[in-house]
């Protein structure tokens, strides 16, 4: 058995559990996080790793709301930034779950890496969505079980890829959070790829209905895409990361000049959630080449209404 996890509260920043070189590292964190985010976080997964190596093997379990719990390596340099009480994690996606907390949508995370997003969908504040987790590392899916476990067991997780179509592929990477099937790299762990429609054969949703999906996938976005057709034709909505270093903006463009689908961006220059015609708005948004900027992608009626919905709210509570 291994040491019980740190318990930290966001809301109110209590840090249990944790002896006196954690809580000085827990401090050092957030002060990390807080001073690096006048420039996008740069450096700071790096220093947060070495940090890492000083602590004991634990993990430190974060109560990001009244109903919903996130579990990760004490130390770990992507996600210790929640330590920091002021950080906000992909402001555009929690403003659209938020916006959608009445609806009565699936959501598909693809990419799940250790589950955050699956945790807080399927949390009462955000609508105790129903949400399928996807995720192909082992070592990522076992904290990603482990989190679905220690929320009860509230969503459903798949240990697999996603692409174009139904096979296996080499997935290599040396960051949790940069794990691909990218290209035709040997080596890695060998993984079942499914295409996003095979969830539709397999039973796994209904051939209609009300989606959110997120692509995550680390240089796969277009091929898993191209998979997923007949969901896309749903009242579906997918949520793609554009790399800030990618200039030709290539998820963005496959969506606006090869699919059906209406292309939307958060600008932050106006505060809201916007329809892009051309791409020459993410010259702009794109401001860090080193961070991932979402877009979002529907052909549904439904959710484009949501999104004026939103922006008749006011969005503008980014920054």
């Amino acid at each position: 058995m291994g040491l019980a996890p740190i318990q930290f509260d966001r809301a109110s920043g209590a840090l249990e559990g944790a002896n006196l070189w954690e809580r000085t590292a827990a401090l050092a964190l957030a002060t990390g996080s807080k001073i690096s985010s006048h420039f996008s976080h740069r450096g700071y997964n790096h220093c947060a790793n070495l940090l890492r190596k000083t602590l004991p093997r634990r993990d430190i379990a974060i109560k990001l709301n009244t109903d919903a719990v996130f579990a990760f390596p004490y130390g770990d340099g992507y996600w210790s930034k929640l330590l920091n009480r002021a950080y906000t994690y992909e402001d555009e996606l929690e403003l659209l779950f938020l916006g959608a907390v009445d609806v009565d949508y699936t959501f598909i995370d693809c990419g799940a890496n250790y589950g955050y997003w699956s945790v807080l969908v399927s949390s009462a504040p955000f609508g105790a969505h129903r949400v399928i987790a996807i995720e192909p590392s082992s070592q990522n899916f076992a904290k990603l079980a482990n989190n679905a476990g220690i929320n009860n067991d509230r969503f459903e997780v798949m240990q697999c890829a996603i692409g174009a179509v139904r096979g296996t592929a080499n997935l290599t990477g040396t960051k949790h959070e940069a794990f691909s099937i990218a290209g035709s790299v040997e080596g890695g762990e060998q993984v079942p790829v499914i295409a996003l429609d095979d969830l539709i054969d397999d039973g796994k949703i209904a051939a209609s209905g009300k989606y959110l999906i997120k692509l995550d996938v680390e240089g796969v976005e277009v091929e898993a895409i191209k998979g997923g057709t007949r969901l896309l034709a749903t009242d579906s909505m997918i949520l793609c990361e554009e790399h800030g270093h990618d200039r030709n903006h290539t998820v963005s463009r496959y969506i606006l000049d090869q699919t059906p689908l209406q292309l939307i961006v958060y600008d932050p220059a106006s505060g809201r959630l916007e329809t892009v015609k051309e791409l020459s708005i993410l010259d702009r948004i794109k401001v860090s080449t080193h961070v991932g900027y979402n877009v979002f992608g529907t052909a549904s009626a439904f959710w484009q209404d949501r999104i004026d919905a939103l922006n008749a709210g006011g969005t503008r509570r980014m920054q």
